[in-house]
């Protein structure tokens, strides 16, 4: 028989605080190692993060008749016309009818709305649109880049939030709406400055064009990069295109990936200059799901563009976006997320102006002097927020020894001539990176490279031949590759918490076996089961740094640790939920394996020994020997000219 035991009320108000803190997981952060590695910044230019010398101006276009929005009613310096998104933002009838009575119309005139920043002085001044992804539709996304807007107009860029809040709320399958109407504003720009009298007249470079896009809007910036250079709408080629404009660069900030594909294929996107951001603790798009369009984004004939994906620790999906904030999961983030685990909002746009200024001042005014912030974040030093980064990085000068693509054959390389090699590694085979998310991947084969150097039997003192992974060079690709020692090698590196266990010691045939055979195949006792340990394994907390080693034709060689190219790091674990266990639930990674790209330059082997001919490069080893037990992901091994 059951009996209900009845408490009184201040009881229970005592109770109720200790069994939600009972639910509610510990704030957990991993160690930063920001004050060493940002402690010595080397770009010398002035900080593209600080406001420049111009004033910045503002104004307003639109359809000049929006019941919601009075700005782009009441306050428009030109007026611009509808457009007719019905083929790319397709509405369930139900839908369409409550949308168009709360917007007074339907997608079939969709209006041409954008606030603008821009510099005082006569131009031509690049242009950069930038626009953003869902959100409440009644709370209007487009006012949230103002600090991006007064920055960059003040350092010499046109700015212009797009306005597509039409867009946003309950609609699904539109993101190839999104990324046709930034091709739409751009024919906005050319009627604006081409004719005397229009607010902008002559002040617009529409050979310098850049795309900026957050969340879906981060997609959409891909999806319009594809249209720009198509002749028709891949899923009704009845909508023909004509755009063909001076884009040269493309920024996604925490984008999604793949909710709109063209004619059932991914986005394919080339020949442009691309970032990517995104933050750990992004309590909406959880994976970097933009590393899925990065690992895909192709440069198909030399150039100076370049790509580049950073991850910023503690950073979160909103707080790009001043109306969002800590919004990730709307009105319930704060009873959802951890909220305490994120790096301060304008410490967050901080890196934000840097990254996304530095990058534009490269692409779009080739400052060259800015591109090693995407090479190798730790140049840019205390520009940067104190956090913890991982940069990725590749260009159009790259040329591939080893992306792990082609084949099944671990051997092979990338080109003809070149052939990987291993010698006493514990593991070693290639595979899908698995996302953070339980269902997705980046789709881009790695091969993982485990070791283990631990002496057998019973001698534990003598050091084991450190395992080692060889990639070699024919004459023939020696000749293809013209390495010169402007050259520089590209590792993409990723560390995992896998523990090899001790590799098999091939019986040596060369030694006689004078056991005989009757004592080798009697049976012998049992052996006594091992105790289980009672204590809890320590977690490693050693970075799987290792040597690498290059050899000329003459065999002569040069050596240096991969942590002189960059911090080395044990995966880095976010905890982004409030309540406890719902991480470890979520995702089947604390730490998603984002990886690093390591440049070595081959004028740094060259220094440390003087014979060594970097022309003429026969092999490059990576020698497991910094630590004894360890293992990693390794992709995209590449060698390029150094700008």
């Amino acid at each position: 028989m059951f009996r209900f035991r009845f408490f009184p009320a201040l009881a229970l108000a005592a109770l109720l605080p200790a069994a939600m803190s009972a639910c509610v997981q510990p704030l957990t952060l991993a160690p930063s190692d920001a004050a060493t590695v940002l402690a010595h910044r080397t770009i010398t230019a002035p900080n593209p993060g600080l406001p420049g010398p111009l004033a910045v101006n503002r104004l307003y276009y639109g359809s000049g008749k929006d019941k919601r929005r009075p700005e782009y009613r009441d306050s428009i310096a030109y007026r611009t016309a509808t457009v007719n998104a019905a083929p790319f933002a397709r509405t369930e009838p139900a839908l369409a009818k409550s949308r168009k009575k709360y917007w007074g119309y339907d997608n079939t005139a969709f209006p041409l709305n954008a606030r603008v920043w821009y510099p005082e002085g006569n131009g031509p001044f690049p242009l950069v649109l930038v626009v953003h992804g869902n959100h409440s539709m009644e709370e209007y996304s487009d006012p949230g880049y103002q600090w991006l807007g007064e920055l960059l107009a003040s350092r010499g860029f046109i700015l212009a939030s797009i306005d597509e809040n039409f867009l946003n709320g309950a609609l699904r399958g539109e993101n190839d709406a999104r990324g046709w109407m930034l091709l739409k504003h751009l024919e906005v720009f050319r009627a604006l400055n081409d004719s005397a009298g229009k607010p902008l007249f002559g002040k617009v470079d529409m050979s310098r064009i850049a795309l900026m896009g957050h969340s879906r809007g981060g997609e959409a910036v891909a999806i319009a990069g594809a249209f720009n250079r198509l002749p028709a709408y891949p899923d009704d080629a009845t909508q023909t295109f004509n755009f063909n404009f001076a884009i040269k660069s493309l920024v996604a900030i925490a984008p999604v990936d793949g909710q709109y594909t063209p004619a059932d294929r991914p986005t394919p996107v080339s020949d442009y200059n691309y970032l990517v951001i995104h933050g750990s603790h992004d309590g909406d798009v959880s994976s970097f799901s933009g590393l899925i369009q990065y690992n895909r984004f192709r440069y198909t004939r030399p150039g100076p563009e370049f790509k580049s994906a950073i991850w910023m620790h503690r950073a979160n999906h909103g707080q790009w976006n001043t109306v969002w904030n800590e919004k990730d999961n709307g009105r319930t983030s704060g009873r959802r997320l951890r909220l305490d685990a994120l790096i301060d909002g304008e410490e967050q746009r901080r890196f934000g102006r840097v990254v996304i200024g530095g990058f534009l001042e490269a692409t779009l005014n080739g400052r060259d002097e800015y591109r090693p912030l995407f090479r190798d974040h730790r140049t840019a030093g205390d520009w940067l927020p104190p956090s913890m980064y991982l940069t990725r990085y590749a260009d159009a000068q790259t040329q591939w020894l080893a992306t792990f693509e082609e084949d099944v054959d671990v051997t092979t390389g990338s080109v003809p001539g070149v052939r990987i090699g291993a010698d006493s590694l514990s593991t070693w085979k290639e595979g899908d990176v698995p996302a953070r998310s339980r269902t997705a991947t980046f789709r881009s084969n790695a091969a993982t490279v485990g070791w283990n150097n631990t002496p057998a039997g019973a001698d534990t003192t003598t050091p084991r031949w450190p395992a080692r992974l060889t990639v070699t060079l024919s004459d023939a690709a020696r000749q293809t590759l013209r390495l010169s020692a402007s050259s520089a090698l590209l590792f993409t590196v990723g560390s995992t918490d896998q523990k090899p266990s001790v590799r098999r010691v091939p019986r040596d045939s060369t030694q006689r076996d004078s056991t005989p055979k009757s004592a080798s195949t009697a049976r012998r006792p049992a052996a006594k089961p091992t105790a289980k340990p009672t204590a809890k394994p320590t977690k490693d907390t050693v970075p799987p740094d290792f040597t690498i080693e290059v050899e000329d034709a003459r065999g002569r060689t040069a050596r240096l640790p991969l942590s002189a190219f960059g911090a080395v790091r044990m995966p880095i674990e976010s905890y982004i939920y409030r309540r406890r266990g719902r991480d470890k639930t979520a995702f089947p990674t604390l730490a998603e394996p984002v990886m690093q790209t390591y440049l070595a330059p081959l004028s740094a082997f060259a220094a440390q020994t003087a014979e060594f001919d970097p022309a003429a490069i026969r092999a490059i080893r990576l020698v497991f020997d910094r630590k004894r037990v360890g293992a990693i992901l390794l992709d995209d091994i590449g060698v390029t000219t150094m700008r």
